[in-house]
């Protein structure tokens, strides 16, 4: 029985080769199932298709005949030799080896990389975008951060990862929309008006005192300018300053926030205001909804964990059962003065979240938030009825060093470095980049200095060098050979192992884009960048000692062309996925990394 499977697989689908060969496996099994070959009762949904544990026993293995053997009646080995040459049958298949008890190693012929090489070719990003996704909304939200001072380096990575993380969902074929929560309800608020009225005072030529409780930074002293200059001063001798104060403070800082954002490459679809929620009676019908759920009670919390605290007492309040979908303990709604809690507000958000038509929410915060994750999960899963997919990765601190020494604190903020500091050093595509280079929940060092040193031992410089070196080549050799198409190369002159290999890491991308997106973790497309550097660097490095295996052969323009074929597939893979983690290209850089890697031709 022969298998085939048209090109017009790779148009259509997230061309991940995992995924193509799972569901060829199966669909010649039905086909052994249906000529009674196999016993017609096998369930296939275990059959996975993955990369061998060593690359050198084949490109892809199956674990077919070990999930199906019992099913089957036979030994997984005994299956495993039934299905091998059905599976040999499959266009792309080279060699199917059987090892250990039953597992199947794949290894594809030449032609199939070409395939796949001509689909990068195309451009347009086509390769590596997934219909994974299949348009489910999903709501990303990140940064948010109370609107009381400039973003810190901190907020800086929370906003890095959390954007990437959307780009790359969006990449894999889901509907997202990036949303910013602004906290801007609740007493911090008020500290922030008085503050700046304090400001506006001193901007006025009076001489203040900042009391303990407000915020001393200097940022402050921008705002008190501001509202001088709008205002006059009309303000000073008011009682009634604090709304306005509130008000004017955030707007301004929210407008800080926004223009930090935009610099590194961020910008939001919707920005949620706390404050409006409370006053366009979101809180009211999201409470409703779980009083007519019955998730609402007066009931009375037991004292916290360990020491009972000499402040605590017994009494009732408003709870929510959150821990009927896995919370430890349930929650209190309201405040012993009557008002809400921050949870409850928080509720509401997830309802409009819901009621805006996304089931999937995502919120990127810091690591002090873990202990948050229970309740929030709860809360929404309460608002979709159970159907609600919530998530809440956390990002841990970010120490700045430079040259290995603790960077001194912002003079603007006072008390910490801002993301406006780091991004003044070292610039969006490099800031972006670093912050990806560690999985969020680890803590991450950020050292300017080497930032900014462009050599191989920097991850950004290294992953735009192959970038830089690719436009280098084909900038060099249209100088050379004068005009060329690479879509009418010759491929099979790119049969080397060498090549080969440089081909095998590209035809990852559709992969690792699926897979970052399901597990939430954008730096795998970081790291998988440098393994694309990686393999081009040192691709050329090879053809310093065997003159075959140049990008450019002068007296061979055939395998030249083909050479400059995989020259832009790098290039078009390496642009593509630093855009899904918000980085641009560079075509050329200066510094040393040249004498590190060498030059480009």
């Amino acid at each position: 029985m022969s298998v085939t499977f048209a090109y017009a697989w790779f148009k259509t689908n997230s061309m991940n080769i995992y995924n193509e060969f799972e569901v060829k496996i199966k669909s010649l099994i039905s086909g052994l199932m249906r000529d009674k070959t196999l016993p017609d009762t096998l369930d296939t949904t275990k059959v996975a298709v993955e990369a061998p544990r060593d690359s050198a026993h084949g490109d892809l293995a199956t674990n077919a005949a070990m999930v199906l053997c019992k099913q089957s009646g036979m030994n997984p080995r005994a299956l495993a030799e039934t299905l091998k040459p059905e599976i040999e049958s499959i266009t792309g298949v080279e060699a199917v080896d059987i090892a250990g008890p039953g597992f199947i190693n794949i290894r594809l012929n030449s032609n199939y990389y070409f395939q796949i090489l001509q689909t990068i070719l195309k451009g347009d990003n086509i390769f590596g975008s997934s219909s994974l996704g299949q348009q489910k909304p999903v709501n990303v939200e990140y940064v948010s951060a109370n609107p009381t001072g400039p973003l810190t380096v901190g907020h800086a990575r929370g906003a890095i990862v959390g954007d990437s993380l959307a780009r790359l969902l969006a990449k894999a074929g889901f509907a997202v929309r990036k949303e910013y929560y602004i906290n801007d309800a609740g007493n911090q608020v008020n500290v922030l008006g008085e503050s700046a009225y304090l400001r506006y005072r001193e901007a006025l030529g009076e001489k203040i005192t900042i009391p303990e409780g407000c915020y001393p930074g200097e940022y402050l002293k921008e705002v008190g300018e501001a509202a001088k200059q709008q205002e006059g001063d009309q303000w000073l001798d008011k009682s009634d300053y604090l709304p306005f104060f509130r008000e004017f403070a955030v707007n301004y800082l929210m407008d800080e926030i926004k223009s930090d954002l935009h610099h590194i490459g961020i910008d939001f679809d919707l920005f949620y205001s706390e404050k409006s929620a409370v006053s366009n009676g979101s809180v009211d019908r999201a409470l409703d909804y779980l009083e007519e759920k019955g998730l609402l009670y007066q009931g009375v919390l037991e004292p916290p964990k360990g020491k009972k605290p000499d402040d605590w007492e017994p009494r009732e309040q408003t709870l929510f059962r959150s821990t009927d979908f896995g919370d430890d303990v349930d929650r209190p709604i309201k405040k012993s003065d009557g008002t809400y809690t921050y949870f409850a507000n928080d509720i509401a958000h997830f309802y409009d979240v819901y009621q805006d038509g996304y089931k999937d929410l995502i919120v990127v915060v810091g690591a002090d938030h873990g202990g948050y994750v229970r309740r929030a999960t709860s809360a929404f899963q309460a608002m979709t009825d159970g159907e609600g997919n919530f998530s809440m990765p956390l990002c841990a601190i970010v120490t700045v060093l430079n040259n290995g020494k603790p960077v001194r604190m912002s003079k603007r903020a006072g008390t910490f470095i801002t993301l406006r500091d780091v991004l003044d050093a070292v610039g969006p595509g490099v800031m972006r980049f670093i912050m990806l280079t560690r999985q969020s929940n680890q803590t991450l060092e950020f050292d300017y200095a080497k930032a900014l040193d462009q050599s191989k031992d920097n991850p950004y410089f290294y992953v735009q060098y192959a970038h830089a070196r690719a436009c280098s080549v084909l900038k060099h050799a249209k100088e050379m050979f004068g005009d060329f198409d690479v879509n009418s190369a010759d491929l099979t002159k790119l049969d080397r192992s060498e090549t080969i290999g440089v081909l095998k890491t590209l035809s990852q991308w559709p992969r690792i884009v699926e897979q970052a997106a399901l597990a939430r973790e954008p730096h795998r497309v970081a790291f998988y960048l440098q393994d694309v550097a990686s393999a081009f660097h040192s691709w050329w490095n090879m053809g310093r000692k065997d003159a075959t295996l140049r990008f450019l052969i002068e007296d061979d323009k055939e395998t030249s062309m083909a050479h400059l074929a995989l020259v832009t597939g790098v290039k078009n893979v390496i642009a593509d996925a630093l855009d899904v983690i918000g980085v641009e290209p560079l075509n050329e850089l200066r510094g040393d990394l040249k004498d590190e890697v060498g030059e480009a031709v």
